[in-house]
Order: structure tokens, then sequence, then C-alpha cells
């Protein structure tokens, strides 16, 4: 089965916010939700070409893992913790599944 990634896309719009929340999502929500998946791994990236997107992914071993997790208690818990922190922050949720990997 391949690889599945669960990627989280949020707008942060207000400049002033962004230092903050890059601080919280660095100490708190990713290695929480890191976690709380159980994912076996999570990286998340600030756009160079639009400053208020953020963008976190976490990798599952297949995208049956990846349900389990999104599916369950947790993920509920992840998005109040995050609605009470961040309540202006919008964000979108997608699944990428591996279609084909390459390595030079």
């Amino acid at each position: 089965m391949p690889a599945a990634c669960f990627v989280v896309r949020a707008t942060v719009p207000d400049p002033t916010k962004r230092e903050a929340f890059d601080s919280w999502y660095s100490r708190e929500h990713l290695p929480d939700a890191l976690k709380s998946f159980g994912a076996a791994k999570a990286w998340r990236y600030w756009s160079a070409s639009d400053s208020s997107q953020h963008v976190a992914m976490y990798q599952f071993p297949d995208k049956a893992a990846l349900d389990r997790a999104t599916e369950g208690p947790e993920m509920k818990r992840l998005v109040a913790d995050f609605n009470r922190d961040w309540p202006d922050v919008t964000r979108t949720r997608e699944v990428l599944v591996l279609a084909e990997e390459l390595v030079a």
C-alpha cells in the first residue's frame, strides 16, 4: 500500500500574529498532532509566494492509517484546540496518496 499524507493549509491573514502562530504550532500543535495521529512523520512550511499561507503535512504508511487517525476522537480534539487558540485562522484539509516516487 502506498504512503499517504494529510495536509492542512492555514491562512494567517494578520502579519502581526504570524510569529505567535509559528511558535504555537512548533511547540504545541505539531508535536501533539504527530503523537495523537500516530503519524510516521510531520513537517510544515510557510509559503514563500504568500506569507499568510502555512502548510503542515503528516505522513502515514497508508490511507487506512490516515483514515483511522483523522476519523477518530483525537482529530476532533485537535480541531477544537486549534479553533480555541486561533479562531481567525481558516484551514483546508487534503488527503494525498502516493502515486509514484523517484529517488536520484
